[in-house]
């Protein structure tokens, strides 16, 4: 038996493989020889297929660089094997080449199933020596075609898809080399590589690959037998064709496949039956509500997956994209704006409308990935949403004891206002949940609600340090109690107070300061009565609440941004609408006037229970000031921003009393004198506060620390900058004013993202 050799010339350097073998020349095993060759990954690629054929041809197109007419030959000096054949016939190949292969090679494979693949090789080589079988790394690459054979081999064809390796590793450091070798691989070949189980990637993959394709089949195959089919398919739409394309995938292929992964198959397919069998009850009965409820978590899951193909979903960790704003000196501040919608309002709107009775409707909802998450959230626990559609949602709610048991774990994204309201109000659930976040909040602290909920009878468990993910054990009972905060906390608050929806008796908290009360006066709108005493809030559980409209206020916390662009710019003039003026959230307008801020407001008026105006803000030379301690609670989240406000100011401004800008999505006060210093504003620190003597601000680049406050504050600083600002890590700044950038460019900051 010979070897025929074809080479191409290719610089040494680049290579990370000395030869690899491809058992299998169709699509997916021609594209990778393919790839391996165009990409300099390998020096040298052998390809084997028992059709010659397949191999005389990938010979002429250069596939491949050798032609082996044996499989031994194939394998026998090859440092990687890449088994490319059905997965029904894995066992059968390595069975006649378990004794061929060299010392140290690493055995791989393309197969979508991978419990089979890993018991063919444990029957394959169950006689042969350890020391003479390969290193074992499975892998499926999610790329593919309708296309067929090694004429349609294409390099290009794993750029930006995903492979996925389910390594099944002993402790030796051969095993683990193999795998970075097999990661570099598919990465040089234009992929992005995961890692799971072989468990885990067989159960997904029945699910988001094996039902839709066994779907496809059974549709077309069931319409081809209708006495009609002809006309069926002669006037089919474009969804008909997009649905069932797949069902021109390889016959042979895929009957292989879903016997080899039977038992995942058939557990997704009988959920499936069982969901398909209660919407033919939902339509048999009229059921429209039913109906709505799978449509609309199905369209919100089908538009989360788009936007995780396009890295937007909430899901995603929101840092792991590195977006930057730059930002050239000067600019102008004027017009009209409406800023977007109060986030801490859109987190109430959604909890408290989904456990009211009847439908809510919402307008002005803020549509950022947090508030997302917790629309999702309530999704997931059995709640009917239809939108968010221009800020308007409709919310059908289940009633406080209506909410069910979600199928995972409760992504949070980046909210720490979501995550400790949450925890209120599922600690008297009658089923367990989790609830976790991104890589920001997992690092945020939750004891602090915790202590209060363990106290009244939750049972909650915390990671380390007291962070996410929070676990809470359903079916425990609460009892009401009184709860003097060590701090002042609206967040804190608010999980009390949800609580005590579901505790016996009252419940009431005290503050040492006053905080925000959208959460009192939110629930005494949806009719259930929250009395307020002075510093202390208090309600009765076991009430319930009625469905109302709601119209949420712009955010001055979104607003702040642009105050302090119109108060620090000369010749600025700009109008905010519609904005929020809670008394328990202006401390930033409070301040902004005794640092010599001019501010005026119009069109007062009462909305859904919420104070709202107009703000109108002119150029105003600034003072520095001591900042009053009352003011703090009033202007917790607006603090960055006021602090550029400060670095403009004639003389010293001094915070104190602030301790809670420490555990934000950042320490806001060491990440903010480190930014200032970075544009050339020096500070002093405190525990508890910040001194910043107004002075020049220079031009420099900012790490934002994933903190949007952070990020939108020195976008503000370019106005009275020297050169230019960059500012890094600002993909956070969706979470809670998408359209920053756009309103910024409107009112004059020369503002670009990279």
């Amino acid at each position: 038996m010979t070897i025929v050799n074809v080479t191409t010339p290719q610089q040494e350097h680049e290579f990370i493989i000395d030869t690899v073998a491809i058992i299998g020349l169709g699509l997916i095993g021609g594209s990778l020889a393919k790839s391996l060759r165009e990409n300099g990954v390998a020096r040298h690629v052998i390809g084997f297929d028992r059709r010659p054929d397949e191999l005389k041809q990938g010979l002429a197109l250069g596939v491949i660089d050798e032609s082996a007419t044996s499989l031994t030959l194939a394998v026998e000096h090859a440092d990687v094997v890449v088994m490319a054949v059905p997965v029904g016939a894995v066992e059968n190949v390595l069975s006649q080449i378990n004794t061929s292969f060299k010392r140290g090679a690493i055995l791989t494979d393309v197969g979508s199933v991978k419990g089979c693949f890993v018991d063919a090789v444990n029957n394959a080589f169950a006689t042969v020596p350890d020391q003479n079988r390969p290193i074992v790394i499975p892998g499926h690459p999610i790329a593919g075609s309708e296309k067929s054979g090694v004429s349609a081999a294409n390099a290009s064809l794993f750029v930006q898809h995903k492979v996925i390796l389910t390594p099944i590793l002993s402790t030796g450091a051969a095993e683990f080399e193999a795998l970075g070798l097999i990661r570099r691989m598919w990465e040089r070949c234009g992929a992005v590589v995961l890692e799971m189980s072989v468990d885990h990637h067989d159960d997904v993959l029945a699910a988001t690959s094996h039902l839709p394709h066994l779907i496809a089949f059974s549709l077309v195959d069931t319409l081809a037998g209708e006495g009609d089919s002809r006309e069926i398919f002669k006037y089919a739409a474009g969804g008909f064709r997009d649905f069932t394309r797949i069902a021109s995938s390889d016959p042979v292929m895929w009957s292989d496949i879903f016997i080899s992964n039977r038992d995942s198959t058939l557990k997704v397919l009988d959920r499936f039956a069982d969901d398909l069998a209660a919407l033919r009850q939902a339509i048999d009965n009229e059921d429209s509500k039913t109906l709505l409820g799978v449509f609309t978590r199905a369209k919100a899951a089908r538009d989360h997956f788009g936007k995780i193909l396009s890295g937007q979903a909430y899901t995603t960790t929101m840092n792991t994209e590195n977006v930057i704003f730059k930002l050239k000196p000067g600019g102008e501040v004027n017009g009209t704006i409406r800023v977007a919608g109060d986030k801490s309002m859109s987190h109430r709107s959604i909890m408290l409308g989904s456990l009211a009775d009847g439908v809510t409707e919402v307008e002005g909802f803020l549509e950022g990935e947090d508030s997302l998450a917790t629309l999702q959230a309530f999704r997931d626990m059995g709640v009917v949403i239809e939108g968010p559609d221009e800020g308007r949602v409709k919310i059908y709610g289940v009633g406080v004891n209506g909410l069910k048991q979600p199928p995972g774990a409760l992504y949070l994204g980046n909210s720490g206002t979501a995550m400790r309201l949450f925890a209120g109000l599922l600690a008297g659930q009658a089923f367990d949940t989790e609830l976790t976040g991104d890589e920001s909040l997992s690092k945020r602290p939750m004891e602090r609600v915790a202590a209060p909920l363990r106290e009244m009878g939750a049972v909650i468990e915390t990671a380390e340090q007291g962070r996410p993910p929070m676990k809470i054990k359903g079916g425990s009972p609460l009892k009401g109690m009184h709860y003097d905060m060590p701090m002042a906390s609206a967040q804190v608050k608010s999980c009390v107070l949800l609580a005590g929806l579901y505790a016996s008796g009252e419940t009431s908290v005290t503050e040492p300061a006053p905080t925000r009360d959208h959460t009192e006066r939110m629930l005494n709108g949806f009719g259930y009565p929250v009395v307020r005493e002075g510093a202390t809030a208090s309600l009765s559980g076991g009430g319930s609440l009625t469905a109302t409209k709601i119209d949420v206020p712009a955010d001055i916390s979104s607003a702040a941004f642009f105050l302090v662009a119109a108060s620090i710019t000369p010749g600025a003039k700009l109008t905010i609408q519609h904005v929020g003026m809670n008394p328990t959230r202006v401390g930033v307008i409070n301040i902004l006037r005794a640092m010599g801020g001019n501010i005026e407001i119009s069109n007062e008026t009462v909305v859904g229970g919420e104070p709202v105006a107009d703000l109108t803000v002119c150029y105003s030379p600034l003072k520095g000031i001591n900042i009053p301690e009352d003011q703090v609670p009033l202007a917790i989240d607006e603090f960055p921003v006021l602090f550029i406000a400060a670095a403009c100011a004639e003389g010293k401004t001094v915070l104190t009393g602030a301790e809670e800008l420490r555990v934000k999505e950042s320490d806001r006060i060491q990440v903010m004198a480190d930014g200032l210093k970075a544009v050339g504003v020096e500070t002093l620190v405190t525990p508890d506060g910040i001194e910043i003597e107004g002075q020049q601000i220079q031009g420099g680049t900012v790490d934002s620390h994933g903190d949007h406050r952070i990020a939108m504050a020195f976008a503000v600083a370019s106005l009275r900058a020297n050169a230019d600002i960059t500012i890094n890590d600002c993909a956070n700044v969706a979470t809670s004013f998408p359209n920053f950038v756009a309103l910024a460019g409107q009112v004059g900051i020369q503002i670009s993202v990279a």
